[in-house]
């Protein structure tokens, strides 16, 4: 399992495939077998015939003189201003990994160095060439292109190539089935810039784009200068191929290229998936880190069938736009109801519950055990504070698109001190353990307060420093899309998921041991009421201890398991919103000293 086997493409192409045993079957893992004769499109008479160019067109050196190609000859001039020449041979090659690579390459060389004056000619042989590889026909097989960003080179190359298109008459457009490109000229008078877009997604239907540059912006402009726009219907499920993220692109990708004074635009994608229930995320290509970005965007409009976003404009970092849909998780406005309620409450709960203590803290303490038993519930109730606080913060810090820093620096508290409430919890489930079963055996309050604090905060401040230290470097510390751990790249939530999980079954078997010890009646009595009272007894114990040993937390398993259902995840968000509420209820104001 694991094993890699390349094999050589048959005689009429060049390159290699590659596979990878996974459960005892061979799986294609990348298909280089190209057709193309790359040597011949590449080795050309470009920029006003200057062979130096032509002689490394890929950066491969060579030692011979260069040779123009039967497409690229002396004088062919109508190919020299618009490379229209190679167009056939490309259109006629199959659409298969190898070639898509090939193709990508050449289009990313074309923009480096044939993107001085991009004339209507030049834009639509470009466009030509792209379309070719963005049919939807042929996109499952982008899948098997060796290099898994061969997606988001593309993206740069068109953006790069479309930016320095001329303009005639102040407008131009170029359109392909599954790429088109708009422009106009602009300035500060202009009363407000739009495209629109309506293209073909597959056989089925067309699917809508629309950009707007708002008046206000245009105010900021010193001179006049050009938009451009380029839409991709198809793009977006390219760059899913190679994103761990299950996030599905769920419109068009629009990409802008502005001047630098502006600072947002308006952008309306009409939905692929058009359910009630899927919700929509607004998000700007990172390209420099090749993932969809949710903090450069905001969702202005939402309803079944369009999402209507407003984005930051960084041309150097942000260049392209779409909107994300996560099929697996249900959006519910009852969901973010509960949460926010629950999370007003608990905060407000907790903050009793830490007065209550402090007020009658002389009283409650004066025998070790009720003193250990408090000072925990205490951290506990203090951990859960600041820890929802934080989540408050990092979700603020998250929306309002604030530096990376910043955002790495409040997912590093939020998982110290939630860390901290489990080991609190563990560190309480301990304490019982030893008040029923190590009767005999005493430990001095010092002893307590070393191990408590050594468990409950030098545990989580272990965790939490590895974590940061060990993935932060590989940019792998923060998942896309929220100021929390990363999942899909570096497993980094696994340093909150697996203590937790751990602590939460250690904690189920100290219930069951109350349950056991303080469930038995007098054998042999048989006396109906004392059954009753053990029932009851049983009952409450559990009730108290559920909430503060954190086993409400459990239920996360279940939406886990069914991710889909829209009932386990309401149960959870009720008993984890609700805990600091329950911690006041069950561990505060039904204890009767």
């Amino acid at each position: 399992n694991g094993a890699i086997c390349i094999q050589p493409c048959s005689p009429s192409f060049h390159g290699e495939t590659s596979f990878v045993c996974e459960d005892r079957k061979w799986q294609m893992l990348s298909d280089a077998c190209a057709s193309l004769d790359v040597q011949s499109l590449f080795q050309v008479r470009v920029l006003l015939g200057t062979l130096p160019y032509a002689c490394n067109f890929l950066g491969r050196q060579t030692l011979l003189p260069c040779t123009f190609t039967k497409h690229f000859g002396a004088g062919n001039h109508s190919c020299q201003a618009d490379f229209s020449c190679i167009i056939p041979d490309i259109l006629s090659s199959p659409a298969i990994p190898g070639n898509i690579a090939d193709i990508v390459e050449l289009l990313k060389k074309i923009s480096l160095l044939l993107s001085e004056n991009v004339t209507r000619g030049k834009m639509q042989s470009y466009s030509r060439i792209a379309n070719h590889i963005l049919n939807s026909s042929i996109i499952s097989n982008w899948a098997f292109v060796k290099d898994r960003n061969a997606g988001s080179i593309l993206l740069d190359s068109v953006n790069l190539f479309a930016g320095k298109l001329l303009l005639r008459n102040g407008s131009e457009s170029i359109q392909e089935p599954f790429i088109a490109t708009k422009g106009y000229s602009i300035h500060r008078n202009t009363s407000g810039k739009s495209f629109d877009f309506s293209m073909e997604f597959n056989s089925t239907g067309n699917i809508t784009g629309h950009v707007v540059i708002p008046e206000q912006e245009l105010l900021r402009l010193p001179r006049a200068s050009k938009a451009i726009s380029v839409a991709f219907p198809t793009l977006g499920a390219i760059l899913e191929t190679n994103r761990p993220d299950p996030a599905v692109v769920n419109g068009m990708v629009l990409s802008v290229s502005l001047p630098e004074e502006l600072q947002s635009v308006l952008l309306t994608f009409e939905k692929l998936n058009k359910l009630e229930q899927v919700g929509a995320q607004c998000v700007g290509w990172h390209s420099a880190e090749r993932r969809w970005d949710p903090r450069v965007c905001q969702v202005r409009a939402h309803n079944a069938s369009a999402v209507v976003c407003v984005c930051a404009h960084r041309r150097r970092t942000y260049g392209a736009f779409s909107i994300l849909m996560a099929p697996a998780v249900p959006r519910s406005s009852l969901l973010d109801y509960i949460t926010r309620v629950g999370l007003g409450l608990s905060l407000l709960s907790l903050v009793i519950c830490l007065v209550i203590e402090a007020v009658v803290w002389q009283h409650v303490t004066k025998t070790e055990i009720t003193y250990m038993r408090h000072f925990c519930l205490v951290n506990i109730a203090a951990s859960l504070l600041v820890a929802d606080v934080l989540f408050i913060l990092a979700d603020i810090v998250h929306n309002a698109a604030l530096n990376y820093q910043l955002c790495v620096a409040a997912t590093f508290f939020l998982h110290f001190f939630y860390l901290a409430l489990f080991f609190w919890m563990f560190t309480l489930g301990l304490l019982i353990l030893y008040g029923l079963l190590l009767i005999f055996f005493k430990i001095t309050r010092t002893v307590f307060l070393v191990a408590a604090f050594s468990i409950g905060y030098g545990c989580p401040l272990v965790i939490s420093v590895l974590t940061v230290a060990i993935t932060e470097p590989k940019n792998g510390y923060l998942r896309s899309g929220a100021c929390w751990l990363n999942w899909y790249e570096t497993k980094a939530l696994l340093a909150f998921v697996v203590p937790a999980l751990s602590i939460i079954v250690m904690n189920l078997i100290v219930v069951v041991v109350v349950v056991v010890k303080t469930g038995r009646s007098s054998l042999g009595e048989g006396c109906k009421s004392q059954d009753l009272s053990s029932m009851i007894r049983v009952s409450k114990n559990v009730a108290l201890l559920t909430p503060l040993l954190g086993l409400t937390w459990g239920f996360g398993l279940a939406t886990i398991i069914d991710s889909r259902s829209l009932a386990f995840h309401v149960v959870f968000a009720l008993l984890n919103a609700f805990q600091g509420f329950f911690i006041l209820l069950f561990g505060t104001l039904l204890d009767r000293k």
